[in-house]
């Protein structure tokens, strides 16, 4: 007898049934899946790329003052030792550290007493001499009134005109002889040699001084007018020549930070060597400090201005970048694309650089969010400042 064939779903108990449509629905949804990734990256090629962000500036034109900045110390215009030119106890001390003082204003007092006795010595020694001078002047004109009457010689004559010339002559020393004294007695009012301010009191009333003692009494500078010593590099001469050939050049005077303008005034003198060691060269500005803003001693840097370049093309300095073939800037095309072009660039003043070659006054360079820009890429300007590539 022949069997019928059983239906296989009817023999699958319900359980399995129920595993058996979760697997189906698993795999349709798997096939769903793929199929969707599958066609999306088709999908994205096909998008268009978004546009970078990026800050952008004109390319403009303008006047552009060249200067030249070098490190360099302020110099007073007298520095001056206060000593004594005599040896002698310092009696008084009549300045204030810090004072500013006159020409000629007496600043300390030596002892006196010691000069004015040899003064007073020098000149009566002077008159004891013009005593015996005038004695022997009279003797002289009876010798030779009696000499010609034939009653004395002509060698006691000779004589005494040769004592005569002696005496006289013994009055000229002593004559210099109160000079010098009268000097001496003038040192002990020890005096300012110039306008100046004094420094820190070195030495104390009570103290024997010297001439010869090497310390000062104290320091006399004159800071009104200041002068500055400062450096350039050796390149520089002949923009420095030319520029002094033209006519005065303005020197500012700026703080260590180089930040905030202390004096202003004019370049005086160009050293007439270069140091071949560190190949720079000397210069020296004169400022008049009426202000007293420059110190002696301080260091300054001190700014020159050596040309001015009229009508040039200036970008600022983030939009200059550097690549493998040298110099470049960013332009953003009318169709807000970004098309790298090479420049030749020119001198660099604050935060702007001068442009010889490569892009025009009306052109729009890119001075920020560089780093994600590609030939032809689009572009989006916005005011939200981009960074660098030397800030990334």
């Amino acid at each position: 007898m022949a069997h019928q064939p059983v239906p296989i779903i009817g023999a699958l108990s319900p359980r399995k049934l129920f595993v058996l449509a979760a697997l189906l629905a698993l795999a349709v949804g798997m096939g769903s899946y793929l199929v969707w990734r599958g066609v999306k990256p088709a999908q994205a090629s096909r998008t268009a790329p978004a546009a970078v962000p990026v800050s952008i500036a004109n390319a403009t034109r303008q006047n552009v003052p060249i200067y030249l900045t070098g490190l360099g110390t302020v110099q007073a215009t007298y520095t001056v030792g206060i000593h004594s030119q005599v040896d002698g106890k310092l009696q008084d001390v009549l300045f204030k550290e810090g004072q500013h003082v006159k020409k000629d204003e007496v600043l300390a007092k030596i002892d006196p007493r010691l000069f004015q006795a040899a003064l007073d010595q020098a000149k009566a020694k002077k008159a004891q001499d013009e005593a015996t001078l005038i004695g022997l002047q009279k003797d002289l004109d009876r010798f030779k009134t009696l000499g010609a009457k034939g009653f004395d010689t002509q060698q006691n004559i000779d004589q005494q005109q040769a004592k005569v010339d002696t005496t006289r002559a013994t009055v000229d020393a002593d004559v210099a002889a109160i000079e010098t004294a009268q000097t001496q007695l003038d040192y002990t009012d020890i005096k300012a040699p110039t306008d100046g301010r004094m420094g820190v009191r070195l030495v104390d009333p009570g103290n024997v001084v010297h001439a010869s003692d090497q310390g000062a009494i104290a320091m006399l500078v004159q800071t009104k007018p200041a002068a500055t010593l400062f450096t350039l590099p050796a390149q520089t001469l002949d923009a420095v020549r030319g520029a002094m050939a033209r006519g005065t050049v303005e020197a500012v005077a700026y703080d260590r930070d180089n930040r905030n303008v202390l004096s202003t005034g004019t370049l005086q003198t160009v050293d007439n060597m270069i140091d071949q060691t560190t190949a720079t060269y000397r210069l020296k500005a004169s400022f008049a400090n009426a202000d007293e803003r420059l110190w002696p001693g301080e260091f300054v840097n001190i700014r020159i201005l050596v040309n001015t370049r009229t009508d040039a093309i200036v970008v600022p300095n983030t939009a200059i970048q550097r690549g493998p073939k040298g110099q470049f800037v960013w332009v953003v095309t009318p169709q807000n694309r970004a098309a790298p072009k090479p420049v030749q660039t020119g001198p660099s003043v604050g935060d702007i650089t001068v442009v010889e070659a490569g892009i025009g006054d009306s052109d729009r360079v890119v001075t920020g969010g560089q780093y994600k820009l590609k030939t032809n890429a689009p572009v989006s300007v916005t005011d939200k400042p981009q960074p660098t590539d030397d800030e990334e």
